[in-house]
């Protein structure tokens, strides 16, 4: 494995080349003025063609919730960064070591295809979304080129940003962490409205749902805020419990006096319940909003968008595919109306992937930042302009790859567990993945990278 004061490329080595296309490694190359150009050393792997996946290390952030973030190192020297979801385990990802080792990076939709039958719904199977970032990563670095370009067109220079605001029985402490993220410069908010925050008042909690009374005292809370933003700045809400049908009709209505830009994830598993989302959509003015615990077009989005069961989508940054999947999920909600806002709690890795995908999406909201409470977020990464959020926007990066690096020295100080990037044979083998096929050795896989239907799981 190449050390990382390797993991450079030289833009003089690359034009010099005899392949211009490809980014090339560092290398020590012999030149001084007087040697011929035809003595000077040629690097031989300089082709992406030839380009290999060599390995998957790992480290694990504490932050407002854990980042887990992984690298995957090439033959090239080439590197990229993706993120598990927060509050999710790396081994989600590390688990798929073993069925990428040798591949091209630079063939992604290959890779993803191989590893999808990983994926699935909720947030704990997001190892997918963090290969997909860290593959185009790598690609937009080989090619030289910003990832926003491997996507599309860039729609916008910059990307507006929804900022979470965490809740409070109290609202005059609402207000003030609203009003410490509008002097922030934040123009897009969003409350955790949870039910449990007026449960100790006499009345207003019943078997873990808001009554009449309970909601009134829930929509005090939303005045509150008002108060502070006013009433032309959007506004959503989220948090409200496993509500049913009927009551998230009730609830909603009760909001809808407050104008909220949307009320998020009523009931659950969207993916399931698209009926149950309609009959609410249809039952008031709220707009409702749904998807960051959906994976994929086909298995969790496609249900609610040809059914036009919600005014929203929600997909998550990596639970719901990463850069590809969600992209291909905008699309096909574009085509029925339905604009795309992106839930993003993770670190600015993350955001700054989001805010190349959100450069390419023709309808395209907003995207969610979960940290204005941590001073040093923006810190873990360096290559970016900073504020990384300013006014309100994340401008969007036209380095290439995603554009960031890592701040090694502010990530150690923030580790959840020793150990940075450290190696990990022991995901080499298909076996630590937890897949065996019927004869207990190695799976056996088709053309679309799925293994044969004898596998088992163990």
């Amino acid at each position: 494995m190449p050390s990382r004061s390797h993991r450079h490329f030289s833009r003089r080595a690359v034009l010099k080349s005899a392949v211009a296309p490809a980014l090339l490694p560092l290398m020590k190359l012999a030149e001084t003025s007087a040697a011929p150009q035809e003595t000077r050393p040629v690097n031989r792997n300089s082709a992406p063609s030839q380009l290999k996946i060599t390995d998957m290390r790992a480290c694990t952030v504490a932050a407002n919730y854990d980042y887990p973030i992984i690298r995957i190192d090439t033959n090239q020297g080439v590197y990229g960064y993706g993120e598990v979801f927060a509050a999710g385990v790396k081994g989600s990802a590390l688990s798929l070591k073993a069925h990428i080792l040798g591949r091209n990076p630079l063939d992604i939709p290959g890779i993803l295809r191989r590893i999808r039958n990983s994926a699935g719904q909720n947030f704990w199977h997001s190892g997918y979304g963090a290969i997909d970032l860290a593959l185009h990563d790598i690609a937009g670095k080989v090619y030289g080129v910003p990832v926003w370009r491997l996507l599309g067109s860039k729609l916008r220079d910059r990307v507006l940003i929804y900022c979470d605001t965490t809740g409070s029985e109290d609202p005059k402490i609402f207000q003030k962490r609203v009003a410490r993220r509008k002097e922030l410069g934040f123009r897009f908010f969003k409350m955790d409205l949870y039910t449990r925050l007026v449960a100790k008042r006499p009345g207003a909690v019943e078997r873990g749902v808001a009554t009449e009374k309970g909601l009134g005292y829930l929509c005090e809370l939303i005045a509150a805020v008002r108060d502070v933003i006013g009433w032309d700045t959007p506004l959503a809400a989220d948090h409200f419990g496993n509500l049913t049908v009927n009551d998230a009709i009730r609830y909603a209505r009760a909001f809808e006096p407050y104008k909220l830009a949307w009320a998020e994830d009523f009931i659950p598993q969207c993916w399931l319940n698209w009926r149950g989302f309609k009959e609410i959509k249809e039952a008031t003015t709220t707009p409702i909003l749904t998807g960051e615990q959906a994976f994929g077009l086909e298995e969790g989005f496609q249900a609610l968008l040809d059914n036009h069961a919600v005014d929203l989508i929600h997909p998550d940054y990596v639970a719901s595919g990463g850069l590809i999947e969600i992209k291909r999920i905008h699309d096909y909600a574009a085509v029925h109306g339905i604009p795309t806002v992106i839930h993003m709690p993770g670190s600015p890795i993350g955001q700054i992937a989001m805010a190349h995908l959100a450069a390419t999406l023709s309808h395209f909201v907003c995207c969610e930042h979960h940290a204005a409470d941590m001073p040093w977020w923006q810190d873990l990464v360096t290559g970016v302009s900073k504020p990384i959020i300013e006014d309100g926007y994340v401008r969007v990066p036209d380095a290439p790859g995603l554009g960031v690096e890592l701040n090694e020295e502010v990530v150690r100080k923030h580790l959840r567990e020793p150990g940075y990037f450290e190696p990990t044979p022991m995901y080499d083998s298909y076996v630590a993945s937890g897949y065996l096929d019927h004869r207990g050795g190695w799976p056996h896989y088709d053309d679309d990278g799925n293994w044969c239907d004898d596998c088992i799981s163990y």
